[in-house]
């Protein structure tokens, strides 16, 4: 029920067809594309480029990863966003939950995310597309109550989150919060932070990652697992990050 996959992102500098040839060559099974390099909202090239590539390597689109942060400056721009996702077979579209943290914020601010992300999930839904939101310091989504709290108020069937270790956070309150948005969850990112933003292996915080998918575990429904980093954005770390993410899924398929 868990897929392995690969954000683009994390090999950013690299071609489509070469972010999905690596990817397929590690046994990784599915892709999120971002939109900030390789498939741009609107770029019917970038969009054909991608969709060949993972025809040729086996590969599909488990999400398509927006900047999208449901702000009053970006009014209007999810409609093309969602065209792109749906073109490129993508099911669900990351977005960001605003630019202020959850204790930060100004009502009128909050207000204006939450009003984006109805707006957003609604035009998803009419392509047939769920969304989910990045879980993430300086966002509406800094914590894991925070995040179920911003559900609620969104209140979309097809809103969703992503969960991913926040920075400095030990591993039995980062599980806590797991836990608390286990019901809610679409896709995890996978790396290895610690502390702070120094960038490990995955084996580096193993214990953390093995408690993950033993939660996980317990889902009945389908789940991607991303490997969104890994360190010095070395190409060549992805074929042992993947295997490292196989085992911890329990799959060598």
């Amino acid at each position: 029920m868990i897929r392995p996959g690969l954000c683009s992102v994390t090999l950013r500098r690299l071609d489509v067809d070469d972010v999905a040839e690596r990817a397929a060559t590690a046994g990784l099974k599915v892709i999120e594309w971002g939109a900030d390099v390789h498939v741009r909202p609107g770029d019917d090239w970038g969009l054909g480029r991608a969709r060949e590539a993972m025809a040729r390597h086996e590969l599909t689109c488990g999400s398509y990863g927006s900047y999208f942060r449901a702000t009053h400056g970006e009014a209007g721009q999810f409609k093309e966003i969602a065209a792109t996702a749906e073109q490129i077979g993508a099911p669900r579209i990351r977005v960001w939950a605003g630019k202020s943290g959850s204790a930060d914020v100004e009502p009128d601010e909050r207000e204006q995310v939450v009003a984006g992300l109805r707006e957003a999930a609604d035009i998803a839904a009419d392509h047939g597309i769920e969304v989910a939101l990045e879980f993430h310091g300086g966002t509406l989504t800094d914590t894991a109550e925070s995040t179920v709290q911003l559900l609620e108020e969104v209140g979309r069937a097809n809103l969703g989150t992503y969960w991913q270790p926040p920075q400095d956070l030990p591993d039995e309150p980062a599980l806590a919060g797991l836990r608390l948005v286990l019901d809610h969850l679409r896709a995890v990112h996978v790396f290895s932070w610690w502390p702070a933003n120094e960038r490990r292996l995955l084996t580096a915080r193993a214990p953390l990652w093995t408690e993950v998918f033993k939660v996980l575990e317990s889902l009945d429904r389908p789940l991607d697992a991303l490997l969104e980093f890994v360190p010095g954005n070395d190409p060549e770390l992805l074929t042992g990050e993947a295997q490292s993410l196989r085992e911890l899924i329990g799959s060598e398929t």
